[in-house]
């Protein structure tokens, strides 16, 4: 590892943007569990053209679960397309008849965070930092570019632990994480955006991901999206291997007790899973892992207990307005709630980033 300096003159960049979704989040990237499979759906001619080859050769041989695939793929592309009216509707019933048992982990405090975690953004943010001091507050993984660190103390993991489970538990209604998460909880519509996770990002995340992924957008990420993942040994076990919709993920570990679950790591979307050799990283409960959301990536599964994993996929517009990550293409603007998927109509200017480690 090295660290270097930039010298182009760098600005903060604008909040308060509009920010949208790229059109194609209704048509691609829809997962088929049952048979590790991403596809696209535009029309039934277009998804037999591409997939029923395929999916015989996975084990869907007859027309009856090929139209059950095919009904499972319209139903998602219906419920994508109403996702923010649904989402809406649940942020209001959530705020009307859900009480919260512990009101105080909504709004990120210092006292919630490791010393380890404190000292390492307070040294990036400094004036004289070296590679040597550097390295030895961060852990890197085999994997290259994967770092590990402190985030969270245990009282605080303890305490959101409670306040998640003390909402799983009640009648409010719940979104799904994502396409290939069926259990956990969407931040966002619980309150968490406003005061806990974009100062999280801001305040805290962004010091090391200026330095760490400047090449990705990590000077830049003006947007997130943060869910919590929930695997039990009656539900979901493990999540194939995949790539985030994120320049950059936090993945933090936050209990409760299980065996097995390690993550592993592959090279970037570019490079197929046969040229890839994989790496195996353990969770730490309260530890964060820190890498680029392209980076390759899967759970492998649990053998016993229950895992919950705080994810925050953060977002650069800068990079994303100029090629979706997700369908690899120019973005097609649709207007979104919120954050959205981190697109704008604009490109933020970069942030204050003198160094890069690479």
């Amino acid at each position: 590892m090295s660290i270097f300096m930039r010298n182009e003159t760098t600005m903060a960049y604008e909040g308060n943007s509009q920010f949208y979704i790229c059109s194609c989040f209704m048509t691609d990237n829809m997962f088929l569990e049952e048979y590790k499979l991403h596809v696209r759906f535009k029309s039934e001619k277009q998804f037999r053209e591409d997939y029923e080859t395929i999916l015989k050769r996975l084990g869907c041989v007859t027309e009856e679960e090929f139209n059950d695939i095919f009904k499972k793929v319209s139903q998602e592309v219906d419920r994508r397309i109403r996702l923010s009216l649904t989402s809406a509707d649940r942020i209001a019933v959530i705020k009307k008849t859900y009480q919260p048992l512990h009101p105080h982990v909504y709004n990120l405090q210092e006292t919630f965070l490791a010393p380890e975690f404190k000292n390492l953004v307070n040294y990036c943010q400094s004036h004289n930092i070296t590679i040597q001091n550097l390295s030895a507050m961060l852990e890197e993984e085999k994997t290259p570019r994967v770092y590990r660190f402190p985030v969270f103390n245990k009282s605080f993991c303890e305490a959101l632990m409670d306040e998640l489970e003390h909402f799983e538990r009640s009648a409010a209604p719940k979104g799904r994480p994502n396409t290939m998460n069926n259990y956990g909880i969407l931040l966002n519509e619980l309150g968490f955006d406003e005061s806990f996770i974009t100062p999280l990002r801001e305040k805290y995340l962004h010091p090391l991901t200026s330095l760490l992924y400047p090449d990705c957008g990590g000077q830049c990420l003006d947007s997130h999206k943060a869910f919590v993942v929930k695997y039990d040994i009656k539900e979901d076990l493990d999540l194939s291997y995949h790539y985030d919709n994120a320049e950059v993920t936090l993945n933090v570990s936050l209990g409760k007790d299980f065996t097995d679950g390690n993550l592993y790591f592959g090279a970037m979307r570019q490079v197929p899973l046969s040229e890839t050799e994989c790496s195996e990283i353990e969770h730490r409960v309260g530890e964060g892992l820190l890498h680029r959301g392209q980076h390759m990536h899967g759970a492998l599964p649990i053998s016993s207990g229950q895992r919950w994993n705080l994810i925050i996929w953060m977002r650069s517009s800068k990079e994303r307005n100029q090629l979706c990550p997700m369908c690899n293409t120019k973005p097609a603007l649709m207007e979104g709630e919120g954050f959205a998927d981190g697109f704008t109509k604009h490109s933020s200017p970069l942030v204050d980033a003198k160094c890069v480690l690479t």
